[in-house]
């Protein structure tokens, strides 16, 4: 283990339920996955403070020359698991490669050191059919000692990947499907009902294209989480149609005053990662409403998908499913090629 998770943190092993990680099919997590409820219909965080929490992934070779991470042995999935923690817990990742490259697994928003990198620099990284662990620590906010400033703690929406796979830079590894999302929540915060994982990776969603993009679905009422990660090498946007949120760390209005701007678009480089949530139709109704990238190129060669809003008793709503099937039988362009780019001003030319 991690020399720095030795000192001070409570060794705790905890059940697959209260590590708040899922490799569902959907990649949505129920609020039963997760610690506590609050009442008034609404869940809040609560969980020991300091637990180091261990889980056992597989990274697994899957048709379509594509690679992933799962929680079983032959449940690797695209993207991998959804891992949550709290803030001052410690996850311990014993990662098992059953592939015959090298691999590895690199976190974004927690602490960690050289040897739980997860790269090459640092000689991070699983050998074909090895087993490695990786432990990552996260902490609370505090305070700074002048003014009203506080020094950040690890609460917020991140992501992991390789970054072994091919090369130093795991660039292979991301395009085969080596990533998922990672959350750390701070004690306090509201649980969504579900959770849904979106990730953009140049014109590809979760390594799909339309129609085949992922269908996120939800109840009218319940209270969803997006996480949306890009990757990849193209600046992209997220944009959810008919729902809005502020655009801070939760998607939440903390007062009357809070400056937030409230957005229904953000933008998503490679490498970032934000998160959200919202009641799902509120204002709106239930419909089959659209989520896609608004760089009109990538939205015309198929990144896009349906955010499906059910009925309140899961029934499905009028017209829904005729825009389900105008969905999947539209035409996307193959590649970005087939659309035209801009003429170039004239005498000008590139090299």
């Amino acid at each position: 283990m991690d020399k720095h998770a030795q000192t001070g943190w409570l060794h705790r092993l905890v059940t697959r339920r209260s590590v708040l990680a899922t490799s569902t099919v959907g990649l949505a997590v129920p609020a039963a996955m997760t610690l506590g409820a609050g009442g008034s219909g609404m869940h809040t965080a609560q969980a020991q403070t300091g637990v180091v929490k261990k889980i056992t992934m597989y990274a697994e070779n899957l048709p379509n020359n594509e690679v992933g991470y799962g929680l079983e042995p032959g449940k690797a999935t695209i993207p991998g698991p959804l891992l949550q923690i709290y803030e001052g817990d410690t996850l311990e990742i014993t990662l098992v490669n059953r592939t015959d490259k090298r691999l590895s697994i690199h976190p974004h928003g927690v602490d960690y050191s050289t040897e739980s990198d997860g790269s090459p620099l640092n000689n991070s990284f699983n050998g074909p059919g090895e087993t490695r662990v990786y432990t990552w620590r996260s902490r609370e906010m505090t305070f700074a000692g002048q003014g009203r400033m506080f020094i950040p703690g690890s609460a917020g929406y991140w992501h992991y990947h390789d970054h072994a796979y091919g090369g130093d830079h795991g660039t292979i590894g991301l395009t085969k499907g080596l990533y998922g999302g990672l959350i750390v929540r701070r004690r306090g915060d509201i649980l969504p009902d579900k959770t849904f994982v979106a990730v953009l990776d140049d014109s590809r969603i979760n390594n799909k294209k339309a129609p085949d993009t992922p269908m996120f679905e939800a109840n009218l009422g319940q209270r969803v989480e997006f996480l949306a990660i890009g990757h990849g090498s193209l600046y992209h946007t997220f944009h959810l149609h008919a729902h809005r949120w502020a655009d801070n760390r939760t998607g939440y209005l903390e007062s009357p005053s809070d400056p937030s701007a409230i957005i229904d678009i953000k933008d998503l480089n490679p490498g970032t990662s934000f998160g959200f949530q919202v009641i799902a139709g509120q204002g709106v109704g239930p419909g089959a409403w659209m989520y896609h990238c608004h760089v009109q190129s990538h939205s015309d060669t198929g990144m896009s998908g349906i955010f499906l809003v059910r009925n309140a008793d899961g029934s499905m709503p009028p017209g829904a499913q005729e825009a389900i099937d105008r969905f999947h039988g539209h035409t996307h362009a193959a590649t970005a090629g087939d659309v035209p780019p801009p003429p170039a001003p004239e005498g000008h030319s590139h090299n």
